[in-house]
């Protein structure tokens, strides 16, 4: 008897000591008298509801075309835009509301950010794949003079892609004859133009490498569109989604000694700031 009685005392004092940590299903005991609620867990954001980060870095790299939980453009698109590009533009050079154009809309992702986004958007394409794409050459845009926030484009880089069968497609000219840079220079008039002054621009182009010969189409470009804008930023943008980042071409590239275009440029530019010219009276006696 004297036994069970000790058993049942040494039991009881070890629940009732004081200090010691008990740990129950829903909260943690420290003390007899006091209980301390658990931390509440803190769920993970699901991916889809993630915005992107805004950029600090002259280089950009993007693991995929889109983001959220809906697509922005189509990734099947022969070079599509990526979706976190444009994301970051309006972002930083953009309030809500603000009209964005785009004179080469393709799969439409930068209508997609823009609506998503709070801002206006128009969107235009010689040969449009969505009904919100307004048919238009992108060498006479219909807007009026400094009416637009910001432009941005995501040109042809010459002959390699077939985008269309127009006949006044400028991807059906190649980046080694002059005129495909003269008729890009047509459209950054148009851009200049539209743009109010002191608003920017953005425009994606890559290089090429053809047959042994590589053409710097990012240089040769921005020489002409330096002509009338002020350089904010160039920008290096990782290629991801090419057709050529395979093993079969990666393969190719180191047994004939070439390489493989691993980025692309993007050309942050403004439209210089009105000018008021101050006159000096001469003053008569």
């Amino acid at each position: 008897m004297k036994r069970a009685k000790t058993e049942k005392s040494t039991k009881n004092s070890k629940t009732k000591q004081p200090g010691v940590v008990r740990e129950t299903s829903s909260t943690l005991t420290l003390f007899p008298e006091a209980e301390i609620a658990k931390l509440p867990v803190v769920e993970k954001k699901k991916e889809e509801d993630e915005k992107p980060s805004l950029e600090t870095t002259t280089l950009w790299d993007f693991p995929t075309q889109s983001y959220g939980k809906t697509p922005k453009g189509n990734n099947k698109f022969q070079g599509v835009t990526p979706a976190f590009l444009i994301w970051n533009l309006i972002q930083r050079y953009t309030q809500p509301g603000d009209l964005v154009v785009d004179p080469l809309s393709g799969s439409g992702t930068t209508i997609d950010v823009c609506k998503e986004e709070g801002r206006e958007v128009i969107g235009y394409d010689l040969t449009p794949m969505r009904p919100d794409v307004i048919q238009n050459d992108a060498r006479k845009i219909p807007l009026a003079d400094n009416s637009v926030d910001m432009v941005f484009i995501d040109s042809p880089y010459g002959d390699n892609v077939d985008y269309s069968d127009h006949p006044d497609d400028i991807g059906k000219i190649s980046c080694e004859d002059e005129r495909f840079y003269h008729e890009l220079e047509k459209v950054t008039l148009e851009i200049y133009r539209i743009l109010k002054p002191g608003k920017v621009m953005g425009w994606l182009i890559g290089d090429q490498w053809v047959k042994k010969t590589f053409t710097p189409v990012g240089f040769r470009l921005y020489d002409r569109i330096s002509r009338y804008f002020e350089t904010v930023e160039l920008i290096c943008v990782a290629r991801r989604g090419q057709s050529s980042n395979t093993g079969v071409w990666h393969y190719r590239a180191k047994k004939f000694n070439f390489y493989l275009r691993g980025f692309k440029y993007l050309l942050i530019m403004r439209k210089p700031e009105a000018t008021v010219t101050k006159v000096k009276w001469a003053k008569y006696k």
